[in-house]
């Protein structure tokens, strides 16, 4: 349908007019413009060349508007449901937790204002929520798909989605009764993150599980993976199990570059060996950090899954325009549609000569096969080069506008973080990470924390040739070089040491030194500016 103008807002609605081409589109919001451009511009040429029936069904509202999706997968028993409850810190309706296979239904965990769940019935025709095009996976999957919705700080700005354990067994994966790789790719598509879960005890990767990672490829950049249950093992079984699962992981995801494996305990329990402490506090930093920046990124990661889809439209236009062109019109369609869907790597490459496209746009040969044996080619549509213009100009030229909007929606909403639940636990305070370490070190402390080992640069102060008590940038510097920190990092030491900047440093502020370059061997950073508790005490008065 033509979208009617609307009164006072800033778009620029031009009518079907040479001025069209020329004024660019103004949109008020990243999301708002993605929705325009997706429905004007790259809606038409994947309905033209039927894109829907091959790859993924067209982009509907709520797929613009919705919060970050987080999607756990995992084999049965790995920890995803635990995952979850450890994140929220509330049991969700519908949760079921035990070492048998339990979770047997995709759960998206939402935020609603009172408790309850959705049946997947309803939820794939609610227009509000992201879900509308799973109809098509049948009711076996609607049968085996809620939302669990409750009041919770962290839903307010993330969802998850809790997926059945994968099983090991042949006859298990049959008695499904649908596509369970197929419904996994369509979530994966539309999730800001994919977090794999593994068992630090059992590390087999089953065939299924083999199958749905393979199927997630092109969504790398989505995928973290998680070792849990790694404080059963001890140190030096937990190198061998790490080693083990970077060597099955290389052999199933195909891309140079190492995944991101963050290991640890995800539960609230007390830690069964308690050797790694620090390293599963620091992993689960860094993973809650990734976690808490999908709200800020969402609508950079809306804005790059638009041109990927974009890409594989153009490539699937060409792919079925190539075929139409190459089918007879009257005698012997069967037997050319078997020759050129035999043919079709051979097509892949001459498209990939004739329009210079990368190898790594095309879709899967195999699957793309499969597909076309039950397609009628006589109703394939001949190349229109308007529709491929149009999304063309739409990479060109709105996509870049769109990205400097991106950049100003943060710098607008810079405090976009995932709050409540497990990520307040470690915020502040004496259990925050790294809390009374390395330059926080004696942060409570009544007395000044380098006064304990002050007698001892004491001495090599007074070996500097002191005046009036003060010894020289040069002189300093002679002794700070020796413990081998490259001058960039001893310059904003002695920046930090000498407190009065008065270009000399005194007995005090030289400890201050050397306390400072103790802290950076010691392999902690540096702060950007004096905490109150490094302040010399003599100091202290002018502040």
């Amino acid at each position: 349908a033509a979208a009617s103008p609307v009164p006072g807002s800033m778009f620029s609605w031009v009518s079907k007019d040479a001025r069209r081409k020329k004024e660019p589109e103004l949109f008020q919001t990243v999301s708002e413009g993605l929705r325009q451009l997706y429905a004007q511009k790259l809606l038409p040429l994947e309905e033209h060349y039927r894109f829907h029936e091959f790859h993924s069904p067209a982009l509907e509202d709520a797929d613009f508007d919705n919060k970050p999706m987080v999607l756990l997968v995992g084999q049965y028993s790995t920890g995803k449901t635990t995952f979850i409850r450890h994140l929220i810190e509330q049991d969700f309706p519908g949760m079921r937790i035990g070492p048998e296979p339990t979770t047997d239904s995709f759960i998206a965990v939402m935020h609603g204002p009172t408790e309850g769940v959705v049946p997947g019935n309803a939820l794939v025709v609610d227009p509000r929520r992201p879900f509308r095009k799973l109809n098509a996976f049948g009711n076996a999957f609607l049968n085996r798909f809620m939302c669990a919705q409750l009041p919770n700080p962290v839903l307010d700005s993330i969802s998850i989605i809790d997926t059945p354990g994968i099983l090991s067994g042949e006859k298990q994966r049959i008695s499904r009764g649908y596509d369970f790789a197929a419904v996994l790719e369509w979530f994966a598509e539309r999730v800001d993150r994919i977090i794999l879960l593994f068992d630090a005890h059992k590390l087999d990767i089953s065939d299924e599980f083999s199958e749905v990672i393979k199927a997630l490829k092109n969504h790398e950049d989505k995928i973290r993976v998680v070792l849990n249950k790694a404080d059963q093992i001890e140190t030096q079984q937990l190198m061998r199990v790490y080693g083990a699962l970077m060597w099955s992981l290389g052999k199933i995801i195909n891309t140079p570059e190492v995944v991101r494996v963050y290991i640890g305990s995800f539960w609230s329990h007390p830690l069964l060996i308690p050797d790694n402490r620090k390293l599963f506090e620091a992993e689960e930093q860094d993973l809650f950090k990734d976690i808490q920046s999908l709200p800020r990124n969402a609508a950079l990661r809306k804005l790059n899954d638009l041109i990927k889809r974009a890409r594989l439209a153009k490539v699937h236009a060409y792919i079925i325009s190539s075929l139409k062109k190459e089918m007879p019109n009257v005698f012997g369609k069967e037997s050319k549609k078997k020759e050129l869907v035999n043919n079709l790597g051979e097509i892949y490459q001459k498209i990939e000569r004739e329009h210079q496209i990368s190898p790594g746009d095309f879709p899967s040969l195999r699957k793309m096969q499969e597909l076309l044996q039950t397609q009628d080619f006589s109703k394939f549509q001949a190349l229109k080069p308007k529709l491929l213009d149009t999304v063309d100009d739409m990479l060109a030229n709105d996509i870049a506008r769109l990205m400097v909007m991106v950049r100003q929606e943060e710098s607008l909403m810079p405090s976009q973080a995932v709050k409540g639940g497990a990520f307040e636990g470690t915020m502040n305070g004496p259990f925050g990470h790294g809390y009374g370490e390395g330059a926080g070190e004696g942060i409570d402390d009544v007395e000044w924390v380098v006064g304990k080992d002050k007698p001892t640069y004491d001495e090599i102060f007074y070996t500097l040739s002191p005046v009036n008590g003060k010894i020289t940038g040069a002189n300093a510097k002679k002794e700070m070089v020796k413990s081998k920190l490259p001058n960039t990092v001893l310059g904003k030491i002695w920046k930090l040491a000498d407190v009065d900047k008065d270009g000399l440093l005194d007995d005090e502020e030289f400890a201050l030194a050397n306390h400072l370059i103790k802290v950076k061997l010691e392999g902690h950073e540096l702060p950007a500016d004096l905490p109150p508790h490094l302040i010399p005490p003599s100091k202290r008065r002018h502040e």
